[in-house]
């Protein structure tokens, strides 16, 4: 009994830090780029993202608005890193090769001879915690995490009602057969 009690706090350790190593991978990736100038990246901070959602929470007459900035205000932030100067496709597949799969449940993945896209979710405890995106084809590559604590509920609203990076692609795919 004893080994198993000093057990537990081991392997919750082990995950933790398998956790923070996966979120470390992807942060690696952007950091990579953020001096290539071949790069667009953007970030946005949780702090801006709680500012919009409570803009449009206090300052919306209609219900819709207010319910949209209490999704956005779930946002803990965005990054994205874009290019249109690269083979596309070789990113792409570092991208990938850099994600833990079993971290990571395939929402769409859309192939064609010169294309690549894949939405993939990260989740805890039923919650959404990263959306993340990840397109190429033989002149653009785009990446985008999206970190928060969403139901897809949630996710489908911000597809169907912002202009949020990425949410297009997002709701194209949802509304595929």
């Amino acid at each position: 009994m004893k080994k198993l009690t000093a057990l537990v706090p081991v392997l919750l350790l082990l995950w933790a830090f398998q956790a923070k190593a996966q979120d470390d991978a992807i942060q690696k990736f952007f950091s990579n780029y953020t001096e290539d100038d071949r790069f667009s990246r953007v970030y946005i901070s949780p702090k801006m993202m709680q500012m919009a959602g409570g803009f449009l929470k206090n300052n919306s007459e209609d219900d819709e608005s207010k319910e949209v900035g209490s999704i956005i205000s779930k946002i803990q932030g965005i990054r994205i890193l874009s290019s249109d100067e690269v083979d596309g496709l070789k990113f792409y597949e570092d991208a990938m090769s850099t994600l833990t799969s079993n971290k990571y449940e395939e929402l769409m993945d859309v192939k064609d001879r010169s294309s690549k896209l894949k939405f993939m979710v990260r989740e805890e405890n039923g919650l959404v915690k990263e959306l993340l995106m990840v397109s190429g084809d033989q002149e653009d590559f785009a990446l985008l995490s999206m970190l928060g604590s969403f139901t897809y509920e949630d996710l489908n609203i911000l597809a169907e009602t912002t202009e949020i990076p990425g949410m297009e692609e997002y709701r194209k795919g949802k509304n595929q057969p």
